[in-house]
């Protein structure tokens, strides 16, 4: 029986779910093969430790990330694999990409780097240091035009992966036949303690200008990514406790599944603003930063008008932006409560912005299912 072998390199939780995915798809491909996959987790890198962000974090651990860069360019020599496939995490994963691609071995690179939003003069730098270039989004593969490298749209996972969940599971109250449930709103301040900080307590304080506006009250469902966001959430709300019209639950995990029975919701910038618009729910989206790093942002950011993946889309596409975006100065308590209250009280309202989000959406479907057409193309570079 035939072995195959394959570096596949994911160095954050969202890329190492896309990995897991891709080593399953490639071996569906070829089940009469022995499938090897080797990556940072493999070699004993943790993903908590490489899924460090901006320039000081990663400057104070230089010395951690030229090791990892060493052991797997030894890796790359010593165990030759078929193909190298970096998924995201474009930083180090370009660069051993590059390294792979310089000894004859395909590197194909998955997630293109957000290039049309900023810098792209990185583009033909990012074009010689991979063999193949899979795409998330359709108006990506264009910017490459002119490189020679293979950039190609596959579809994006999250619309399989909605597809696949189906409809919505039923509200307790519906499952147990008592009266409608009252209105539903998500919030999802981010996962990052700075930035629950920063965006809870301005949504808090839209809740309470929602008191007495939404008939019968309403509820709010709070998804926490993870322990720390959950405790820091917590006391987020016990600080400012919500008006007696309205109830709130924190729960760990399944924002999804929240998104797709709200009725609507106000999301911090980010993946999740796009698992809103799959969730076919009307969404605020809504950030902040410091005021320094606000005022570098808008100088370094000049491809793009929007900085939510939908109305990123939109804009790319020629369809109408479909999230409204409060931002900085704009994300105020009371600008956040007029969005949600008028979707609350006009279902038509609602309707419309579904339309818009369904209108976006349907740009990042592909024939086939997304992770499916990765491993195909991984397979016809080897």
């Amino acid at each position: 029986m035939k072995i195959r072998k394959f570096l596949v390199l994911a160095g954050e939780e969202s890329g190492l779910i896309y990995a897991e995915r891709l080593k399953d798809a490639l071996q569906d491909a070829q089940p009469d093969a022995v499938m090897e996959f080797r990556g940072y987790q493999s070699e004993g890198f943790k993903t908590a430790d490489l899924a460090v962000m901006g320039f000081w974090p990663v400057l104070k651990r230089l010395f951690f990330f030229l090791g990892v860069a060493r052991t797997m360019k030894r890796l790359i020599r010593e165990w030759q694999p078929e193909a190298v496939v970096t998924v995201d995490y474009p930083g180090l994963n370009l660069k051993l990409a590059a390294y792979a691609k310089a000894r004859g071995i395909p590197a194909v690179h998955v997630v293109c780097p957000q290039v049309w939003a900023w810098h792209q003069g990185r583009i033909p730098k990012v074009a010689a240091a991979i063999t193949k270039l899979l795409c998330f989004f359709p108006f990506e593969p264009p910017l490459f035009k002119g490189t020679g490298l293979d950039a190609k749209f596959i579809g994006h996972p999250l619309v399989d992966v909605f597809a696949g969940e189906g409809r919505a599971p039923a509200r307790p109250t519906e499952r147990e036949g008592r009266a409608p449930a009252r209105p539903q709103i998500a919030i999802l301040p981010g996962s990052r303690i700075g930035e629950i900080q920063r965006i809870l307590p301005r949504l808090l304080a839209a809740l309470r200008l929602l008191d007495g506006k939404v008939q019968g009250g309403f509820e709010v469902i709070i998804p926490a990514a993870n322990d720390k966001a959950y405790a820091e959430i917590k006391r987020q709300v016990g600080d400012n406790p919500p008006p007696t019209s309205c109830h709130i639950e924190i729960i760990r995990g399944r924002a999804r599944d929240v998104l797709r029975q709200a009725d609507c919701a106000a999301v911090a910038s980010g993946t999740a603003t796009l698992e809103a618009a799959l969730a076919r729910c009307p969404t605020v989206l809504v950030y902040a930063v410091s005021p320094l790093l606000a005022w570098f942002a808008r100088r370094v950011i000049k491809g793009v008008r929007h900085i939510g993946l939908a109305n990123v889309i939109a804009e790319k596409t020629g369809t109408p932006p479909p999230m409204p975006e409060l931002l900085q100065e704009a994300f105020t308590p009371e600008a956040v409560a007029d969005r949600l209250s008028a979707w609350l009280a006009d279902a038509g309202d609602r309707e419309k912005a579904i339309v818009a989000l369904d209108a976006a959406m349907d740009h990042l479907k592909s024939d086939g299912d997304a992770i499916g057409n990765a491993a195909r193309e991984v397979l016809s570079c080897v």
